[in-house]
Order: C-alpha cells, then sequence, then structure tokens
C-alpha cells in the first residue's frame, strides 16, 4: 500500500519545459518555459539563474520573471517560471532538463534543443538581408534604415532651455558691450608729505627773515603781516581753535592756558607790534623786528610737537558722475558674473539631456 501511495504522488508531479523557438539567429532572444503541476499544498523549487549567467556553455540567460501560479481541477496548481535566452555562437545547443524540487524531492523537465544560425548576407546585394527560420519561409527583405518617429515630448524641455541659453547669451554678450564702454575710472594716488607744523613755520619765518625789507613803511607792514599770519597758520595746526579768524588779543588769551606766562607776553608784544605797523603806521625801533622775529621762533619752538615729516598716499576725491560710473561697472559685473554660471550650467544640463536621448 505504501508503494502505490509513492507511485500515486509521483504521477500527480508532472514538469513539463517548452520553448517558443528551436531556432534563432544569432543575438536573437527566445523563451525557455518551465511549468510545474502539483497538488494544491505542496511546494516547489524552480532554478533562479543570474543575469547573463550561462545556462550551457554559448547560451545566456538574460532575465526571468517570478514564479506564477494557477489553480486548476481537482485540487493541483500549476507553477510556471520563464527564462529569456540569447546566444552568439552557431551551434545546436542542448538545453537540459531544468531541476525542480517539489516538498525536497527532486524532478526533472524534458531536454530540448536550440539551433543559432548566422545571418545569410548577399553580397551582391548589400541592402537586402536574410530573415526566416527555415528554406520553407526564408525571404529576403531590403535593408532601409527606419527613421525612429520624431516625439516633441522628448525635445520640448532641450528645445525651450536653448532657447534660454540663447537669450542668456545675447544678454551677456550686451553687458559686456556696456561694460567696455563704460571706462574704469583709474583712481591715480598721490604722494604728499605731511610736513609737521612748526617745521612749516620755521620754513615760512626763515623765508620772511631772507626777503625782509624794513627800510620803509609799506615793507614794514609786509614784514608783519607775512610774520603774524605765519604765527596763527602755526595756532591753528598746533592748538586746533581758528586764530585767523580771531583778533590778536583773542588769541594771546586763548594761549594763556598752553604755555609759559613771559613767553605768551612777548608773543603778545609781537602781535601788539604788528597790529600798530599795520593800522597806526607805526616805526620800530632799531633791532626791535630781529627781536620779535626771534620771539616768533621761541614760541614755535617751545610749543612744537614730536611730529616728524612723513610721506602718505592720497586719493583724489570723484565727482558724483565717476561715482556713478563706477558703480554701475560694479553692477555690470556681477550680472556678468551671474550670466556666464548661468549659462554654463544650462549648457551642460542641455548637453546631458542630448547624451540622455542619443543613449
Amino acid at each position: 500500500m505504501l508503494c502505490v501511495a509513492s507511485l500515486s504522488v509521483n504521477a500527480q508531479v508532472t514538469v513539463e519545459q517548452s520553448i517558443d523557438s528551436l531556432q534563432i539567429l544569432i543575438g536573437e532572444q527566445t523563451r525557455l518555459h518551465l511549468k510545474v503541476s502539483m497538488k494544491d499544498g505542496q511546494r516547489a523549487s524552480l532554478p533562479y539563474y543570474k543575469n547573463k549567467q550561462m545556462l550551457v556553455p554559448g547560451v545566456e540567460v538574460l532575465g526571468q520573471n517570478d514564479a506564477d501560479t494557477v489553480k486548476l481541477d481537482n485540487g493541483m496548481v500549476q507553477v510556471e517560471r520563464t527564462y529569456t535566452l540569447t546566444s552568439f555562437d552557431e551551434k545546436v545547443y542542448a538545453i537540459p532538463a531544468l531541476p525542480v524540487k517539489v516538498s525536497g524531492k527532486s524532478y526533472h523537465g524534458n531536454v530540448l534543443a536550440l539551433k543559432v544560425i548566422s545571418v545569410p548576407v548577399d553580397t551582391a546585394h548589400a541592402e537586402r538581408f536574410y530573415i526566416g527560420n527555415d528554406a520553407t519561409d526564408s525571404l529576403w527583405v531590403h535593408n532601409d534604415v527606419q527613421d525612429n518617429p520624431f516625439l516633441w515630448s522628448e525635445w520640448s524641455s532641450i528645445f525651450w532651455y536653448s532657447m534660454l541659453t540663447l537669450i542668456l547669451i545675447l544678454l551677456l554678450v550686451y553687458f559686456v558691450i556696456r561694460l567696455r564702454q563704460n571706462k574704469p575710472i583709474i583712481v591715480k594716488l598721490r604722494v604728499v608729505k605731511r610736513i609737521p607744523a612748526h617745521d612749516k613755520a620755521l620754513n615760512a619765518i626763515e623765508a620772511i627773515k631772507v626777503n625782509k625789507h624794513t627800510d620803509n613803511q609799506e615793507g614794514l607792514k609786509e614784514y608783519y603781516t607775512s610774520l603774524t599770519d605765519t604765527l596763527r597758520e602755526y595756532i591753528v595746526n598746533r592748538f586746533g581753535f581758528n586764530a585767523m579768524e580771531m583778533t590778536s588779543s583773542e588769541i594771546i588769551e586763548r594761549l594763556r592756558n598752553t604755555g609759559d606766562q613771559k613767553m605768551i607776553d612777548e608773543l603778545k608784544e609781537l602781535f601788539q607790534t604788528a597790529d600798530l605797523v599795520k593800522f597806526a603806521k607805526y616805526e620800530t625801533l632799531i633791532n626791535e623786528n630781529d627781536a620779535n622775529l626771534v620771539n616768533a621762533v621761541k614760541f614755535i619752538d617751545e610749543t612744537k610737537t614730536d611730529e616728524v615729516e612723513k610721506e602718505e598716499k592720497v586719493a583724489p576725491t570723484l565727482s558724483e558722475t565717476d561715482m556713478q560710473t563706477r558703480q554701475n561697472r560694479k553692477v555690470l559685473k556681477t550680472l556678468i558674473s551671474i550670466l556666464t554660471a548661468g549659462t554654463v550650467a544650462l549648457m551642460g544640463y542641455i548637453i546631458y539631456q542630448l547624451y540622455l536621448l542619443m543613449c
């Protein structure tokens, strides 16, 4: 009874192996079907191959689907898996019976044959090629190149991005021309010698001493005017108040808290003498002019700072038009940089999309 039951179970499991085409051209594909019929509730394990794995030497498995299960009558089910095969060598191949396990037991289908043939070429008519699997259905056809249909949906984005790139290039050219028209404002720095206030005043007094003419009233007036103006300018630079617009008494009053009283009194006497000469036509005494000059030098020496002569680079003051031109150039350069980056990015994207379409 056990033997009979075992034979009954085995009889209920059937493995069928078939192929769509027994003959293909080199590089063509065909499908191999593996079907297993068994009782509902049993589990079947069908072979699985990796992509481009050799089923037999010369025959590749390009792909396979998931096993499909279909219920049959009388409590039976059918499991099917389809394998896509190809070959690139002309030969007749034996497709082995693929192993199947049902509930732990091994089963096999049937052995098949696959014939792979090369494409015959009519050398006298290169524009024709041969199709057909046997002599009865062979056919020579004209080898015309078929154009792929044009799909606007595939090219529309490339077209509009190309138009945008063209617009950006035109704007870029326009801004470059504008930039060239706006000539750069070249600012030349001037090297200026900063002479300390005391050195400047002493140099001026030395010039007054050399060029003095005190033998007449007009020369005397000019002498004291130059001397007091030099002292006033020195006081402005040294003490920081506007001595040029002040009277002699106002200047002396401001200087009372800044130095030696005796020195201030001597300076007061100098200013008073100068005022008398300029406004009252006062005639000075012998050596009085030299004494006042010495007092002026003494005042400068006793109030001078430690400042030394130095050179400074000074930029000229730009006009409003020049400032506007410089601002325009900055804006144009910024726009040119942005447009250049955008144009390069768009061109790279368009080339990439064209590459994808061509591949």
